[in-house]
């Protein structure tokens, strides 16, 4: 059962990898749409936007040199999201920013990024034998966020597949997770009713650890009724 007729976009690059978001937000009885920076089409309207993993992030948006290790930039995709986060934004509707997304949330409120971490036996563990899903370290939730508000205070084991993290903190953010080696792995905009970020992947653990559901579904309440 829908919880309203909104549609929530869901922005993304490469379609192997879209569908565990698309099926996070149906969990919650929301109706997504996949939203490919090539295809979609101008003055559409939302009722919410999850930003998605992917690709790093053009160092450029936020003045610096390309790293080696960084990704070559997705300026269509880069101007896509940035577009739609901001029409969101102003209009009070809720933002789930993921990984790449995450970043790129940061980055809009004139944040920058570490291009590749020093300790990517941590934060890049995506090994074959390694499923997806798996926790392979943890992060601590901040007391009183919104985060913490949806999953609880404290220590949780999360999946991690990342080479880059936040660096210099947006204005209008805070922090509201990190891992035990300092990286920054949730972001928020108090001021804001729902714009949370997360540095690992919740789409692929909904089946599997009920607090990452409930990412989802405090995503779902925030949407206008």
């Amino acid at each position: 059962m829908k919880l309203m007729s909104a549609i929530v976009a869901v922005t993304y690059r490469s379609e192997k990898k879209v569908e565990p978001y698309l099926e996070a937000v149906r969990a919650v009885g929301l109706e997504p749409l996949a939203v490919h920076a090539s295809r979609e089409k101008p003055g559409r309207e939302y009722g919410g936007l999850v930003l998605t993993g992917g690709t790093d992030v053009d160092p450029a948006l936020y003045g610096r040199e390309r790293h080696e290790q960084s990704d070559g930039p997705d300026a269509e995709r880069d101007e896509l999201e940035l577009a739609l986060l901001q029409q969101v934004m102003a209009k009070g509707l809720p933002v789930l920013a993921i990984c790449r997304g995450m970043q790129l949330l940061n980055v809009a409120h004139g944040g920058s990024l570490i291009q590749h971490l020093a300790n990517l036996g941590t934060h890049r563990m995506c090994p074959p034998e390694v499923e997806i899903h798996a926790p392979v370290h943890t992060v601590e939730v901040v007391p009183e966020t919104k985060l913490a508000g949806m999953i609880g205070a404290g220590v949780h084991g999360v999946n991690s597949r990342h080479h880059q993290a936040v660096d210099r903190l947006g204005e209008k953010l805070i922090v509201s997770a990190r891992s035990p080696d300092g990286v920054i792995e949730g972001i928020e905009r108090p001021d804001l009713r729902f714009v949370v970020g997360v540095q690992w992947h919740p789409e692929d653990r909904v089946k599997h650890d009920p607090r990452d559901l409930l990412l989802f579904e405090g995503f779902a309440e925030a949407l206008p009724r």
